[in-house]
């Protein structure tokens, strides 16, 4: 359990900050931004699920937000352990696994696709957009700490399914609407009258 009495410590103020294991690194550490960039990808999908997605998606997305933290909570602890019973926390392929399950559910009822899209549409899809393109930012800087330093391989498979479903679910708060916003190439070269 986690019991926070005080947000700030001063621990930070030189620029250095705790890994999981209390090892003290630059807060510019690969591990470091790889972590912040999954937390930010968290807070976007919370700024999608605020606009009001459908119930069902918005209780997966409840659950990936979890996830996220589990994530976190993973990157943030140099090196990898074999999955025990009572040893620190992992992403598992199970959680994979289930964004895999929630990615075929929800395409099943898509339209394929005949062109790339643009993001936007309603607020939900644009929002989901947003927090999909954080999402393969997050996937970056984890292959980049993974090129570095060893990383659970389960983090990385789960960010790619991740901005899948993302994908996905914003082409389903779409599909309630007018539809996916369709990219016509060459089309911004278009001067509106006047």
């Amino acid at each position: 359990m986690v019991r926070l009495t005080r947000i700030y410590t001063r621990h930070g103020d030189d620029g250095d900050t705790h890994l999981g294991d209390l090892s003290r690194v630059r807060k510019t550490a690969a591990r470091v931004c790889a972590y912040g960039d999954v937390d930010e990808t968290n807070s976007a999908i919370g700024l999608a699920r605020a606009f009001g997605v459908h119930a069902e998606y918005d209780g997966w997305l409840a659950s990936v937000q979890n996830d996220l933290f589990d994530l976190g909570a993973d990157l943030s602890v140099p090196g990898i352990t074999p999955p025990a019973e009572g040893a620190r926390l992992q992403v598992t392929a199970e959680q994979v696994a289930g964004l895999e399950t929630w990615c075929d559910r929800a395409n099943a009822h898509s339209e394929p696709l005949t062109s790339f899209i643009l993001p936007g549409g309603t607020p939900q899809a644009a929002a989901l957009h947003v927090a999909r393109t954080v999402c393969r930012r997050a996937e970056r800087s984890v292959i980049g700490l993974a090129d570095q330093e060893s990383v659970n391989p389960e983090a990385v498979r789960y960010l790619n399914r991740l901005s899948d479903l993302l994908f996905i679910l914003a082409r389903a708060c779409n599909a309630s609407a007018d539809g996916d916003v369709l990219w016509r190439p060459g089309g911004g070269r278009e001067m509106p009258p006047g």
